[in-house]
């Protein structure tokens, strides 16, 4: 079987072994779809074991995807260059053994490069995927192919967090948090051996050169944005983060003319420049963009909030975030049927997935510290719904608007462009986040001091001493919630421990439990305040991903409805 271009029809006779190599790639999709998900839910954990600062939550997410946008840009050229075969496993083996480093990881530093090599890694493994089913299937089977991606895509949603938060408590083998990339390792090495046996050989005959240049000029830019916007809040937002930003624009610019150069000396550039001529296209990558950082940043402030604030286990937390998955399968399915609305759909995932953001601030609003997973099930079943609405036909809408030649350029941009929105909303989200967080706890104890003083009082507390532990609480639940590090108490929270050990009292081991009490409730009081406030940057991005969406053509073109037919689980997994 002889291998065609990139975005070529697919072979006539079809692979011997295209069912099994059809499942040795779904394992691809597998492993990354289930290592964007699991560090939402066990980095607690994490931080607690390792130790590290809040922004080491943030790069847990935002390497793992900052390094996947960087890679998709070239990985996909690789596998016409030296063939996806050799590229897949090649990208396979690299994942496995990054999450070997993650296993093994005994810092913070050596974690999140971990994470970044299993962002590289993976970025080489996917896009071989989809350009070896296109060979391997004959046309009649290409939609049944295709078809799996969504059933794995949602399972994979689901059991993601659950099984994350099941093999963090589960503890087995005394390896807690590490146990989530370990499980990697069969299901990686089973992925390498059966590539090697069952995926078929070959490369493009029409593959070019690599953009070497290009590709350096991208992840650079990509880093000086994202490292400053993880980092700033810790250093104190110093005069060379917004430098990096604005050489973070700089460099963008310079991408684009050195784009613009090559094409015109008869290179082939990495991002066609004729794409952002295109209405469509442009539009697509700010409702790409925007979107996915909202939903990145959304992911993890929640799964903060319902083990930080609320004090659930890793796997309650991921239990409660079925409900979120299930909207989200519903809405593909439900996408499928109003196919025919085209952009329509879009702008109804948005609405609803935004009704659905505001249903959780009502929620926290009303339930308070007491909340229980099953009263903000049917705010997180409306979000998912929203979400899967407005994901299902978004790929293949954008990719509508751009011309044949273009439609592999415009898909590996694309896809890069979630993944960079991804690593965005970890960071920028997380920041705002994090930085809201010390202050909400204090203005929590603030707002609480006089329950807290009356309860004393009522152990025979007096009034000076009342008011040092409400201002001491409030100290210390402010510098607790702001500390760069776990390991590190507080000098607020020392003092706050001397001062009930040493005051007068007629039950002074009832000051103790009242005093933690109030800390609590404090604590989980400035986690909601602090997931409000985010929440609503949410609500307004998903505004913003309305009026962008008004960019997009209004209907894919019918003649691409098979092309684009690969490309959708890919845009599903991010």
């Amino acid at each position: 079987m002889t291998d065609t271009a990139s975005g070529g029809p697919p072979a006539v006779t079809a692979y011997r072994w295209r069912w099994i190599a059809l499942l040795v790639v779904l394992a691809g999709e597998i492993m990354d779809m289930l290592d964007a998900l699991v560090t939402t839910i066990a980095s607690p954990a994490i931080r607690t074991d390792l130790g590290g600062t809040a922004a080491t939550i943030q790069w847990l997410a935002a390497g793992y995807t900052l390094a996947m946008a960087i890679g998709l840009i070239t990985g996909g050229r690789l596998g016409d260059l030296y063939g996806r075969k050799q590229m897949f496993v090649i990208g396979a083996a690299g994942f496995t053994v990054g999450s070997l480093l993650c296993g093994v990881a005994a810092s913070p530093g050596m974690l999140i490069g971990a994470r970044v090599l299993q962002g590289l890694f993976g970025a080489v493994m996917l896009p071989q995927g989809i350009g070896m089913i296109r060979r391997m299937f004959p046309p009649k089977e290409m939609g049944t192919a295709f078809g799996l991606f969504g059933p794995i895509m949602g399972l994979s949603s689901i059991g993601g967090p659950v099984l994350a938060g099941w093999l963090v408590d589960a503890d087995l083998f005394g390896t807690g948090w590490r146990m989530i990339f370990l499980i990697n390792l069969p299901l990686g090495l089973a992925a390498v051996i059966a590539g090697i046996l069952f995926l078929p050989s070959g490369r493009s005959e029409e593959a070019t050169r690599l953009d070497l240049l290009g590709a350096v000029l991208a992840a650079a830019g990509a880093a000086l944005l994202v490292y400053p916007l993880v980092q700033g809040r810790e250093l104190g937002w110093p005069a060379w983060t917004f430098a990096m930003i604005a050489g973070a624009v700089a460099v963008f610019g310079v991408f684009g003319w050195y784009q613009a150069r090559r094409q015109r000396t008869g290179g082939d550039p990495l991002v066609t420049p004729s794409l952002f001529r295109k209405r469509g296209f442009t539009g697509g990558l700010v409702v790409g963009l925007v979107f996915f950082s909202g939903m990145t940043g959304f992911a993890l402030t929640l799964s903060l909030y319902f083990q930080l604030g609320l004090g659930y286990s890793a796997l309650k937390a991921g239990l409660s975030q079925i409900p979120w998955s299930i909207g989200m399968v519903v809405g593909f399915v439900a996408a499928q049927a109003l196919e025919r609305f085209g952009r329509h759909v879009i702008h109804a995932g948005t609405a609803v997935m935004a009704a659905g953001t505001v249903g959780v601030v009502v929620t926290l609003q009303i339930a308070g510290i007491g909340m229980t997973p099953w009263q903000l099930a049917p705010a997180l079943i409306g979000t998912g719904l929203g979400m899967g609405l407005l994901m299902a036909p978004f790929f293949g809408i954008v990719i509508s608007g751009v011309e044949p030649h273009e439609t592999g350029s415009a898909g590996g941009t694309l896809t890069a462009i979630q993944q960079l929105g991804s690593s965005l909303g970890a960071a920028v989200l997380g920041t705002i986040f994090f930085g809201l967080l010390g202050s909400g706890v204090a203005t929590a104890a603030g707002h609480d001091a006089p329950e807290l003083k009356t309860r004393l009082a009522a152990v025979s507390v007096a009034a000076a001493d009342q008011d040092r532990i409400a201002s001491a609480l409030r100290a210390c639940g402010h510098d607790r919630a702001s500390a760069d590090a776990d390991e590190a108490v507080p000098a607020s929270c020392a003092r706050l421990e001397q001062t009930v050990r040493t005051v007068r009292s007629s039950d002074p081991a009832a000051v103790q439990r009242i005093v933690g009490t109030a800390g609590k409730d404090a604590g989980a009081q400035g986690f909601s305040d602090a997931m409000t406030a985010t929440l609503w940057v949410v609500v307004g991005m998903l505004g913003l991903t309305f009026v962008a969406a008004f960019l997009l053509p209004m209907h894919a073109r019918p003649e691409d409805e098979e092309e684009n037919a690969g490309a959708d689980p890919v845009a599903a997994s991010v």
